[in-house]
């Protein structure tokens, strides 16, 4: 399976070239620059023919190396009448510059000097809004990184290694517990029990046995696993989970749709109005006054400030959401965020900590007592309940414990004092032929809560019952209650069962969940979703990537899987539903920003281009206004740092 063109991102390759060209185009508009202040202050080092070759050596790679993806994209819209920004960018710059090869020619004005002041404004404006969108969603690499990149095989009742692409369906695989499995396969021989939460996000792991299923870059905790490779490259799960990251990746900012429509418009007209501009002061003056005017008129309307307008805002949205630990990753979700009605959140390591904890104990015994056999039996399990188990207890000293046996996928047993214990659930007590009678009652009421249950026996009488539940986060309650009182729907999505969802449900205030959702349909139920209006879907698993792609705004929580992460338009590097609540008015404050920074770019132009028009403006105040129109948005955006959040 080859990736390559994913090593590195679209937008990391943007931000780059940008960047080059930026260092480009300032490097030979910084010399022209200083020759025309000494020009203009009076001190002639040049004969004028000379100046203006030099200039025009100059201005040169500016213009038609550096500059030249703007100008070819610029002209393609002349020539197809379906104009863009750079339309207006390239027309100036060239006319500007052929004036400096026409003075030789004709008695007319140079402004090659300014052709080349445009470029580099220009560059150094897209550079910084390549710069604000962020580095590029890299979640395809991150997710082949997430695969084994060797894979031991039994070969001629040998363990031979060998890289993963050589491996073929039909391969016994051997994975030794820490091991991560290579492919997607199915058990053979042994037992164990495998971490997939990387994939599913639960955090307890899966038991596995002969006939099971496993999933490539899952991790085996146990025992050794003897696993038949059933599905190799594009087949495999994790490939599927990137096919439809891909599919879900079409999305487009609204507000630069409308800036570029307005463009479309915009610039026929622009150039109508320097033509006709051009033509009457030609007319009634010369062609040189002409030409500076009509020049004049196409820098003054060079969209610049509207380029600034959106990535300056979201630059200074995005370091004050830094600080307060969300990140802005995709600009869309700002102006998105304010049409959201339906907020849905997964279940763990989101609503919950994603960690399991002892909740809640009933013994015969005294609590010391129990604890101590429990604890005793559970240290020597791998298994995060039973790690929980054992950190609940605060035991330093253990007992001894005799004939210890992991019962895959139902429990423990062990000796203790020559007394038989067992520790798990009730398909382990059925086995056993052990009665709960007395413990049924509190076994449901553990159940309703949304526990795992374990049922501890002591020569087959059962003496309690631990419940083992993933806790809810700190600020969870507060942060739904929240968005509650704003009126949003809110919806919990989770993989578990009905008892479970409800449980947790009641205890954060969500008024409706979605139960028993597996991995690869979240993306649809958000779907579903979405007729009803816009939806954020906030996640922290490899599962939940897709589901954050389909969202009209994907929020990640930072704490979760890398994939998650780099899926969502938003990340919550605290982990903290608080931070929901905080993007949600940043969002707001960011876009209203936006729309005041449009405001004053199209402001800028309806005020100046009469100016330029009737003569006012020399082509090189031009420049300066238009680099000041730019600074006046960047200055604005700059404001949004005194909004509360």
């Amino acid at each position: 399976m080859n990736h390559n063109p994913h090593k590195e991102s679209f937008e990391d390759r943007e931000i780059r070239v940008w960047k080059k060209r930026l260092i480009g185009v300032w490097m030979f508009t910084i010399p022209i620059v200083i020759l025309m202040i000494i020009d203009k202050m009076g001190f002639v080092l040049f004969d004028e023919s000379i100046m203006t070759f030099i200039i025009l050596i100059l201005a040169f790679p500016v213009i038609f190396v550096f500059g030249f993806k703007t100008i070819k994209s610029g002209l393609k819209g002349f020539l197809s009448f379906y104009f863009n920004m750079d339309s207006l960018i390239a027309l100036g710059t060239l006319v500007a510059y052929l004036t400096g090869v026409a003075s030789f020619f004709f008695s007319l004005q140079d402004y090659s000097g300014i052709s080349s002041m445009i470029m580099a404004f220009f560059i150094t404006g897209k550079y910084i809004e390549t710069k604000a969108r962020g580095k590029a969603t890299q979640e395809i690499r991150k997710l082949l990184e997430l695969g084994a990149r060797n894979a031991r095989i039994l070969m001629d009742k040998e363990e031979i290694e060998i890289p993963i692409k050589e491996l073929k369906i039909g391969d016994i695989m051997i994975i030794k517990p820490g091991e991560k499995i290579p492919t997607d396969g199915i058990i053979v021989k042994g037992e164990s029990s495998v971490d997939e939460s990387m994939i599913t996000g639960e955090s307890i792991p899966n038991d596995k046995t002969i006939g099971s299923n496993v999933i490539g870059a899952t991790i085996n905790q146990e025992g050794i696993l003897y696993v038949k490779a059933t599905k190799i490259g594009k087949d495999t799960f994790l490939s599927h989970i990137i096919n439809l990251i891909e599919e879900a990746q079409s999305t487009k900012v609204p507000i630069q749709a409308m800036a570029d429509k307005i463009t479309r418009i915009f610039v026929p007209s622009i150039l109508f109005i320097a033509i006709l501009t051009f033509v009457i002061w030609w007319l009634f003056a010369d062609l040189s006054k002409a030409f500076g005017i009509a020049v004049a008129v196409l820098v003054i309307a060079c969209p610049c400030a509207l380029g600034l307008a959106t990535p300056t805002a979201l630059m200074v949205s995005s370091g004050m959401g830094a600080k307060r630990g969300i990140l802005i990753r995709k600009g869309e979700a700002i102006q998105t965020m304010k049409k959201i009605k339906t907020i849905v959140f997964d279940k763990t390591g989101t609503i919950t900590k994603g960690k399991p904890e002892v909740r809640e104990l009933f013994s015969l015994n005294k609590e010391k007592d129990f604890l101590e056999l429990v604890a005793s039996i559970e240290k020597l399990s791998e298994h995060p309940i039973a790690k929980a188990i054992v950190e609940y207890s605060k035991l330093i000293k253990f007992k001894d414990v005799k004939k210890f046996k992991v019962l895959r996928g139902r429990g423990l047993e062990g000796e203790i004092n020559r007394k038989k214990i067992m520790i798990g659930n009730r398909t382990l007590m059925n086995e056993n032929n052990i009665f709960l009678n007395k413990f049924e009652d509190r076994i449901k009421k553990f159940e309703s809560k949304g526990y795992t249950t374990m049922i501890v026996v002591e020569n087959k009488k059962p003496i309690g019952i631990i419940g083992v539940a993933d806790d809810v986060k700190e600020d969870s309650v507060k942060a739904i209650n929240y968005l509650n009182r704003k009126g949003f729907r809110t919806i919990m999505i989770t993989g578990d069962n009905e008892a479970t969802a409800k449980a947790i449900s009641q205890r954060v205030n969500i008024k409706e969940f979605i139960a028993n959702v597996l991995p690869e349909d979240k993306a649809n139920k958000i779907k579903e979703l979405q007729k009803s209006g816009f939806v954020a879907f906030i996640g922290d698993g490899i599962n939940d990537a897709p589901g954050l792609k389909q969202a009209n705004v994907g929020i990640a929580i930072g704490t979760g899987t890398d994939i998650a992460i780099e899926s969502g338009d938003i990340v919550l590097s605290k982990g903290s539903l608080i931070g929901v609540v905080q993007a949600i008015n940043l969002s707001k404050a960011t876009f209203k920003k936006i729309k005041q920074n449009l405001f004053w770019a199209f402001g800028y132009n309806v005020l100046m281009i009469p100016l330029a028009i009737t003569g006012f403006i020399h082509p090189v105040f031009a420049e300066i206004a238009m680099a000041l129109s730019s600074i006046t948005v960047v200055m604005n955006a700059n404001l949004l740092r005194n909004q509360r959040i």
